[in-house]
């Protein structure tokens, strides 16, 4: 099966996003990147990273270059992972925007009927700020799979460190934002994002796994396109505007896309570069949302780019040094001549990706 799927003229530059659900398209090099280095960069990533599945690159606002490797496609829908979290750390902010909560809120505060009868000091202290960057106070992450109820447990779990001071990767925190968004929308963070977000990006029917208490899983869950991922990463990139429209107030992208928590200190790593609210900080200046097996939303404010990629891989940071050491040196600050040879052959060796899981 093969599949062509890269856009080499700029015929459909002028399109509307509003009226087509779609970012428009035009050639790599009327964007200032070079098609022959993208083509290294696919290369690179099929040898490499087993399996990319899909592979989308904006720049100035539109795509440039998209891959999928067979049997993935443009319209089928893929697992985001923790990808999600981003979805729902937006869901916050929109919901404090909207004056519902606020991050320095005790979390305990919503969850009366769920706490401890004694909670410890530290879970007391535990503030939704906490949540979003991943400082909840836990050692080990809750094992929800043999849980009744997620956030009774959640609540009920040792919390050894005084939130805000440890940081721990923690799906369920995750969970538990969208289980306030729920309680103080009365909507679940699908639904509650659907008008605010998911339709103003032409993003359809978005599928959203729930937790057994019909709460949207938030740190997981959520099912999307490439092209969303891509839209969303553009909408960040574009300090929440969309059409002429604030969707998300800037001052939550700038927070949430910040450093606003240490997370280790070897400097080759991207996941030691600091975290925000659910989005990490890469080498490069740049941000991400980012899920198991290699799914990514990656933001180059500097460069004014968007990546978006999915995958089934073991190795995440494989993947990225695919793109910091074949992506970044193809981006010129200037128009480029076209070059018709080298966008032939990046089409071909497109049409004849395949996934090899």
């Amino acid at each position: 099966m093969k599949i062509i799927v890269l856009t080499v003229a700029c015929l459909c530059s002028n399109i509307v996003w509003a009226q087509t659900n779609s970012l428009p398209r035009s050639t790599p090099e009327s964007q200032g990147v070079s098609s022959s280095q993208i083509l290294e960069f696919i290369k690179a990533a099929d040898q490499q990273v087993n399996s990319m599945h899909s592979f989308i690159m904006v720049r100035h606002g539109h795509v440039i270059a998209e891959a999928w490797w067979a049997p993935e496609s443009a319209e089928k829908p893929h697992i985001l992972w923790s990808l999600s979290k981003s979805f729902t750390s937006t869901a916050v902010g929109l919901a404090v925007a909207e004056g519902k909560l606020k991050i320095d809120d005790h979390v305990l505060k919503y969850f009366p009927e769920d706490a401890p009868a004694e909670p410890s000091e530290n879970l007391k202290a535990m503030r939704i700020r906490d949540l979003l960057t991943m400082n909840a106070g836990h050692q080990n992450e809750l094992n929800w799979r043999i849980s009744k109820n997620w956030a009774k447990d959640f609540l009920a779990h040792p919390v050894p460190h005084k939130p805000g001071t440890h940081f721990r990767y923690n799906t369920p925190a995750t969970y538990i934002l969208s289980a306030i968004v729920q309680k103080v929308t009365g909507e679940t963070v699908l639904e509650y994002l659907n008008p605010r977000l998911f339709q103003p990006l032409g993003i359809e029917k978005p599928k959203w796994d729930k937790s057994p208490q019909g709460i949207s899983i938030g740190g997981y869950g959520l099912y999307l396109k490439t092209e969303d991922i891509a839209k969303f990463g553009q909408l960040y990139l574009q300090k929440g505007k969309w059409n002429d429209q604030q969707l998300i107030p800037a001052e939550w992208i700038e927070q949430a896309t910040s450093k606003q928590v240490p997370n280790g200190d070897n400097s080759d790593s991207d996941w030691n570069q600091g975290y925000g609210f659910q989005f990490w900080r890469c080498r490069h200046n740049a941000f991400r949302g980012d899920g198991k097996d290699g799914q990514f939303c990656i933001v180059i404010p500097e460069q004014d780019v968007v990546i978006a990629i999915t995958a089934n891989t073991g190795n995440m940071q494989a993947e990225l040094n695919v793109v910091w050491d074949n992506l970044l040196p193809a981006i010129s600050d200037q128009e480029l001549g076209e070059d018709p040879a080298a966008q032939s052959k990046l089409k071909q060796k497109i049409s004849e990706l395949k996934a090899t899981r």
